[in-house]
């Protein structure tokens, strides 16, 4: 009876509301994941190159966003995910003013082609692609108060997930091809000068790892998430703006945490945090979130 009671534990913790493309749980077939989520992030140093320093001119830049998401059990292996945010950017210093709008539109399709029992212990396996597209007129070349990149891009991820009692690792790594932008200016200089307003964009690799506590009722997660700009890229200048096709390497480190009520188990609330541990040419963000979802299960009435 132990055994079962953990096994059953176990699958429902693969089935559970989902909310990113990037954790091991699957929405079962026809049923509707929603809701929206709330993130807060700052930072008042930043990384010029590898050099770490300080702007007076911005003082502290912070980041707002609220994301609706959508997730969606086409089947009991493939899952749909759809997020929108709206974001809006300050700076607690100097003339520049913060940029606010809506972003960019994503979807994901999320397949897992495998999944076995051993014992009390699941391991499964996942295949991720993506695309996004923005969906506003707003200015990428406005850094580091633009509201985002506006590339269009596409990508694809492998994940593995092992869940042993009431414990689980995943570790996932993934591609991001970022397609070329237009700016505002017909002429720009990174390490030589264009006399074109067409910027050529590079690509990413993202790693990312966690591991924590995952039932049907609560997820607590320890993460570590990495990602490294490919390509011939260039650092910021001197006392100078960064600009959208910068290197942008970012390591971070977080705390994920997820609570589905007893009395009422369509409906969750998720919070967690985030702190960038080392990069270049981006800042040092910490940030926090906090969202709701709600579960919607159309086979039933």
């Amino acid at each position: 009876m132990k055994k079962i009671y953990i096994l059953c534990l176990i699958w429902a913790g693969q089935h559970l509301c989902a909310q990113t493309e990037i954790d091991g749980i699957m929405m079962s077939k026809k049923q509707l994941c929603s809701g929206a989520v709330y993130e807060y992030s700052s930072w008042d140093n930043y990384w010029e190159g590898t050099f770490k320093r300080e702007n007076g001119n911005f003082g502290t830049v912070s980041t707002q966003k609220i994301a609706v998401n959508c997730n969606y059990g086409i089947s009991n292996k493939l899952n749909a995910i759809v997020s929108l945010p709206y974001v809006k950017t300050n700076a607690s210093a100097g003339t520049m003013m913060g940029q606010k709008g809506v972003q960019d539109l994503s979807l994901f399709l999320k397949y897992m082609p495998y999944e076995k029992e051993f014992g009390n212990k699941i391991v499964s396996f996942y295949a991720i692609a993506g695309a996004s597209t923005p969906v506003s007129d707003y200015v990428a070349d406005y850094l580091p108060l633009s509201i985002g990149l506006r590339s269009k891009t596409l990508s694809i991820r492998g994940m593995g997930d092992l869940q042993w009692d009431k414990f689980f690792a995943t570790i996932s790594a993934a591609y991001i091809k970022r397609y070329n932008i237009e700016i505002d200016r017909n002429v720009y200089y990174t390490t030589s000068m264009h006399y074109t307003n067409q910027v050529d964009m590079p690509n990413m690799i993202n790693g990312n790892a966690r591991i924590g506590y995952r039932t049907s009722r609560l997820i607590a997660e320890l993460l570590f998430d990495t990602s490294l700009t490919t390509g011939d890229t260039f650092d910021i200048t001197t006392n100078n703006m960064p600009f959208p096709s910068n290197t942008m390497n970012m390591t971070k480190i977080g705390l994920n945490t997820k609570y589905t009520f007893k009395k009422m188990p369509e409906l969750a609330l998720i919070a967690g945090l985030n702190h960038v541990t080392s990069g270049r040419n981006v800042g040092q963000t910490d940030s926090f979130y906090g969202g709701i979802f709600y579960l919607i299960d159309f086979k039933t009435k």
